[in-house]
């Protein structure tokens, strides 16, 4: 177990700012975050896209302008660089890396060296020392950590992922035990922080870091944050289903670039995502449907993505019908927004008392943890009713 006990909140806490540590800091989606919250703070930007935002939406959140932004990644290009190269590709306008140099120069400054799969647990020790580090820098009441870096394989069952008391013993003699994601969960959680996994992999999903999550009285959410055809999906899937069409097979391709789509080009991170994918139709219309969601690596389309999707479906008196769409868009421009919503979310969630698995924040998700609900409609209404009960 880490040597660092956690964290209490201390007379000069700030209690109007909220730390946001994200993992995969200077990735796109974590950059094009970073840019947003700065471009609004300095009246350069609206919050479109950010659900929190909408007209009438509940509750009493941190300002977006209130966010102090730090992280882990193991790239060691600057933000300002990275920033410019998603200007180049049109992601953000073109002029923001410069109006918005100060702001990612002092992001860039609060972001650590990432882990390296193979110093086990002394590598918890170092995380959750940086985590606990950049909340006393800034005096926060708190701080949410959101991993939103390349997706891993899925990982198998070990005994170890069962009972806390087993999994520290094992990272107490220094074996690398964890994934990455789950790592930083760990850390997270030990901070004393609420934690989002915006990606398909394990991240907190294992009995014992749940385990921790109570026993520190911290929230989590996650995985895998809905995005494009996903979000699609769970908005058709219900109108099938409510309508008694049979859905016969539904088929999807997407297309994308990027450094997911490098990521995603290798099978067994593959694996992840379209098992995220591919549920959410299953679940929605009761079991198994023919057809399945085919991910291909295109570099030239850089940080957009392409998704067609083709369904078959049967009415009445056994007619066969189809429906075909095509999702073209930016997932870093799509996630970004979510990334902010969910970080706030969290904080006023743990505010709250709220501690544990936070199903209540589903619709983010093509893989909620803690819910097998996929409809968008009936997710939207239960995050409405808790941004309520928070307010």
């Amino acid at each position: 177990m880490p040597s660092h006990a956690g964290w209490s909140r201390h007379d000069g806490a700030s209690m109007d700012k909220l730390g946001v540590w994200l993992i995969g800091a200077r990735g796109s989606v974590a950059t094009t975050a970073i840019v947003g919250a700065a471009a609004i703070k300095a009246g350069a930007a609206s919050p479109r896209g950010c659900v929190s935002e909408s007209a009438g939406f509940p509750g009493r959140l941190v300002p977006l302008t209130d966010l102090i932004f730090g992280g882990h990644d193991v790239a060691e290009a600057s933000l300002r660089k990275r920033a410019e190269q998603l200007a180049r590709a049109e992601v953000i306008p073109p002029d923001f890396p410069g109006l918005l140099a100060c702001d990612l120069d002092t992001a860039d400054a609060e972001i650590r060296p990432g882990h390296v799969p193979g110093d086990g647990g002394q590598a918890a020790t170092r995380l959750i020392d940086d985590i606990a580090g950049f909340r006393s820098r800034h005096g926060l009441a708190r701080v949410v950590v959101v991993n939103v870096s390349s997706t891993e394989p899925p990982v198998d069952s070990r005994p170890e992922f069962e009972r806390l008391a087993d999994l520290e013993e094992r990272l107490a003699v220094g074996d690398d035990v964890l994934p990455p994601s789950s790592l930083y969960a760990y850390a997270a959680f030990h901070a004393g922080c609420g934690y989002v996994e915006f990606t398909p992999s394990t991240g907190p999903a294992l009995p014992a870091l749940a385990e921790l999550a109570a026993q520190r009285r911290v929230p989590y959410a996650g995985r895998d944050g809905k995005t494009g055809e996903t979000l699609v999906k769970s908005a058709l899937a219900p109108m099938f289903a409510d309508r008694a069409l049979r859905v016969r097979s539904w088929s999807g391709l997407n297309l994308l670039g990027g450094g997911d789509g490098a990521t995603l080009a290798d099978p067994a991170a593959r694996s992840s995502k379209r098992l995220s994918k591919d549920q959410v139709v299953a679940q929605v219309l009761g079991g198994p449907v023919e057809g399945e969601t085919h991910i291909d690596y295109v570099p030239d389309l850089g940080e957009w993505k392409t998704a067609w999707d083709h369904v078959s479906f049967e009415g009445f008196l056994g007619v066969r019908m189809t429906l075909q769409f095509t999702w073209q868009g930016c997932d870093s421009a799509l996630a970004a927004p979510l990334v902010l919503d969910l970080a706030r979310l969290v904080a006023r969630a743990h505010e709250k008392g709220r501690h544990g698995v936070l199903p209540e924040l589903g619709y983010f998700f093509k893989s909620p943890l803690g819910t097998d609900e996929h409809s968008l409609a009936a997710q939207y209404a239960r995050l409405r009713a808790f941004a309520e009960e928070l307010s």
